[in-house]
């Protein structure tokens, strides 16, 4: 009797024939219909200004989220690969809020100390 014959082949954290269930398909479907709804209510209602974009990226954030975790599967790889997708981007969006601030900061000292102080 050989003993690979009865050695179990190892688990793998990500099999080839994996399938999720449909139902968490159907879920995520639910939950991009209702957060795209409550994209077009902030425009019925009318919302303005800060609440208004504020809104809207967080409900956009949120769909990309969901579309990314379960559509592209990253909900299931490694930490690792997830880290090196998202964290760019994270990244960028840090340095682009770091630029709008400073850009702000340039404006206004150039406002005081260019147009003789008025």
């Amino acid at each position: 009797m050989s003993h690979s014959a009865t050695a179990a082949p190892p688990a793998s954290s990500h099999e080839e024939n994996q399938q999720h269930p449909i139902r968490l398909y159907l879920v995520v479907w639910a939950w991009l219909f209702i957060l795209s709804l409550g994209s077009y209510l902030v425009d019925i209602v009318q919302f303005q200004g800060l609440l208004r974009w504020s809104l809207i990226v967080t409900l956009m954030l949120l769909k990309a989220g969901l579309i990314v975790s379960i559509f592209m599967h990253m909900r299931w790889e490694r930490l690792a690969l997830s880290y090196a997708i998202l964290v760019p981007p994270v990244l960028l969006l840090v340095f682009v809020m770091i630029m709008t601030l400073e850009a702000n900061h340039t404006q206004l000292t150039r406002m005081l100390f260019l147009n003789g102080g008025t």
